[in-house]
């Protein structure tokens, strides 16, 4: 009986001592895309308004999403959104505070599935 109190106090322990050392978990699982047409014409192409919202309490910086196949006709400024083809950085790879936005625009025929593939995490 000793050894199995004994055994459960350890693990409420290591528990405790877990848990409260770990910044909340964040990853760029937590940062959600909202895209919606501006109304705007750009060449005869609707204009896209893109919304990333980091649901997280901890910052993400060096915000990096796939766009592949990524195409616009109206000129995203670089410090907005930059491509390189195969990811796209955004904010120039400054913060998105937690539970705060980020938005830019584009234009093209469709919209463009973006999609989070990676994020630096800062938690104070």
């Amino acid at each position: 009986m000793m050894k199995k109190s004994l055994c459960l106090v350890l693990v409420f322990i290591i528990l405790v001592v877990r848990g409260s050392s770990q910044a909340p978990y964040c990853s760029e699982k937590n940062l959600t895309i909202y895209q919606y047409e501006s109304g705007a014409l750009v060449e005869n192409k609707p204009e896209w308004t893109v919304i990333i919202t980091n649901g997280c309490v901890c910052g993400q910086m060096d915000v990096k999403l796939d766009c592949i196949g990524y195409q616009t006709v109206k000129p995203v400024d670089p410090l907005l959104l930059t491509s390189n083809g195969q990811t796209c950085l955004v904010n120039n790879g400054q913060f998105i505070y937690g539970f705060e936005s980020f938005n830019f625009t584009y234009a093209w025929d469709t919209s463009f599935p973006f999609r989070p593939i990676s994020s630096q995490i800062a938690c104070s």
